[in-house]
């Protein structure tokens, strides 16, 4: 055991550095996933069907296509997508910028229909009202639905935010040295294997458990 608490001390460093990359995938998925959420929502919701079919077809089709294959084809498709636009190879971290592509086009899919029940919570007498005074559908959204809207939905978005979380260590799959593959390489290589493993199940649960409870608080605190 005094030998394990040793190596994992001499282990920190790596393990921090995947956590970061982990986190890093992680914030970036979110503010990409939320922003073309959001459009994919409003079109939705347009009411104009050169808008609203694409975004249906997209969210129907993301929900349906298991997260695993979405990364896999990134991964090999990005660099192909680049050397064709370009003429010339990738020079920066494809295994990185695949994960964080794959990642936002697939929760956008899921962050619309949150954004898009929300929107959809708002009474019609708002949108009424705004019309009324010659406002815009973009203005509408933007300044008086949105704004109402976010607030009703940001717990939903937290618990998909841990969803996200708990799917980053699908990154281990095409190489990515995340916080789980840091642990997993770590131990096969130290003989410790079976210790890291439960090591890094142990933090992704602790981390999930803790931000699950902050959640049911701003739920009860925001009387939802």
């Amino acid at each position: 055991m005094s030998a394990f608490v040793t190596e994992l001390t001499t282990a920190y460093p790596s393990l921090i550095s995947g956590m970061i990359v982990t986190l890093k995938v992680l914030l970036l998925a979110i503010v990409g996933g939320m922003a073309l959420g959001t459009v994919l929502a409003m079109m939705r919701l347009s009411g104009i069907k050169a808008l609203e079919l694409p975004a249906k077809l997209y969210v129907n089709f993301f929900r349906s296509v298991p997260l695993l294959l979405i990364l896999l084809w990134f991964y090999f498709a990005v660099p192909m997508i680049y050397n064709g636009l370009t003429g010339s190879y990738i020079t920066f971290d494809t295994a990185f910028t695949s994960c964080v592509v794959a990642f936002m086009v697939f929760e956008a899919a899921y962050f619309s229909e949150v954004v898009r029940a929300g929107i959809q919570s708002i009474g019609s007498a708002q949108v009424n009202a705004a019309k009324a005074l010659g406002m815009t559908y973009a203005q509408t959204m933007r300044l008086i639905i949105l704004p109402q809207a976010f607030r009703k939905m940001t717990p939903l978005i937290l618990q998909q935010c841990i969803i996200l979380f708990q799917d980053t260590t699908l990154v281990f799959a095409i190489g990515l040295s995340d916080f789980f593959r840091s642990a997993y390489v770590r131990g096969e290589l130290m003989g410790y294997l079976t210790p890291y493993i439960l090591g890094a199940g142990a933090v992704y649960f602790i981390i999930s458990l803790i931000a699950s409870i902050g959640v049911q608080r701003l739920q009860k605190s925001m009387r939802f």
